[in-house]
């Protein structure tokens, strides 16, 4: 096992799924405290990464295309201190974050996870009911229904229609928008039979952002109906598919082959973890048990 601690959060890796839980520093965006703990697949990644800095470092995770519904709903568009993807490293805690890149790219290499895109979900998306007040109005989700009640601060005629109550079933599609500079943003649905090319400030189907420290948490209710709706390249007509992890690709090599190459490899990771012992990375008790956890492959 692997882990992380800092104020920014705590990331565990067990060789099955990173476990991303966000920390309470007042750093950490208003979302990703919303969001909890996220317990990402392996079969879920395309790549993690660690870069350093004179004062503090950042991991990042790459996700394949189409395993998220939040990265999905948002379109990559979640910037810090938001991304729960992204994590602050302390100068002297550098070591640490390098092994934890390296047992990640290393179980990858392991279980020939691809890097390419999927055709379903597999992240559950936010938990529901969920309600979020932000802009001119409050979105709420319960799992079947999205309800948009109007604000005060709502144009009159979007407002005149009243609560806007819109089925899982009639919806084809999600987006977020943050605002950026002088252009608002919005929380869209596109519903079906229903097409509109009005701005947000008066389509009903849309809730205007301008920028406010609650504009994120908007962004929760597009993933959670998103986690709902068929995936975007899965075939028309295909049911929704629940979000499990993964049981791992098949081989694309003979079996003996594939069990010589694991073995070489772990091999190499037993030296690796000794040099990172001897040049004091990991203290006896890390080393002791990430060579377990080798051993046990062997």
């Amino acid at each position: 096992m692997a882990e992380l601690l800092q104020k920014d959060g705590t990331w565990v890796f067990d060789g099955d799924a990173l476990r991303l839980t966000p920390g309470r520093d007042k750093g950490v965006g208003l979302l990703r405290k919303e969001l909890g703990e996220l317990v990402v697949p392996l079969g879920a990644l395309a790549g993690v990464s660690f870069e350093q800095g004179k004062r503090s470092g950042r991991l990042r995770l790459r996700l394949r295309e189409g395993a998220d519904p939040l990265l999905h709903a948002t379109g990559g568009r979640l910037g810090e201190p938001h991304d729960p993807y992204q994590l602050l490293v302390d100068a002297d805690r550098y070591g640490v974050a390098e092994y934890v890149v390296e047992e990640v790219r290393q179980a990858l290499l392991l279980d020939r996870v691809p890097t390419g895109p999927v055709d379903a979900f597999l992240l559950p998306g936010p938990a529901v009911p969920l309600s979020v007040s932000a802009g001119d109005a409050t979105a709420s989700f319960d799992g079947e229904r999205v309800r948009l009640e109007w604000n005060w601060k709502t144009e009159d005629a979007k407002a005149a229609a009243g609560t806007r109550v819109i089925r899982v079933e009639d919806i084809v599609g999600v987006e977020w928008q943050p605002a950026v500079g002088l252009e608002n943003g919005h929380l869209r649905f596109t519903v079906r039979n229903a097409p509109t090319k009005a701005p947000p400030k008066y389509d009903p189907n849309a809730v205007e952002l301008w920028g406010f420290k609650k504009d994120p948490l908007m962004a929760l209710v597009a993933a959670a109906v998103q986690a709902r709706l068929p995936h975007p390249a899965a075939a028309p007509g295909t049911a929704v598919r629940a979000a499990v992890p993964p049981s791992g690709p098949e081989p694309e090599v003979p079996a003996a082959r594939a069990a010589a190459d694991d073995h070489d490899a772990l091999l190499r990771r037993l030296r690796e973890l000794g040099a990172l012992h001897r040049d004091g990375v990991l203290t006896d008790e890390e080393f002791a048990l990430a060579k377990q956890a080798v051993l046990r492959r062997l």
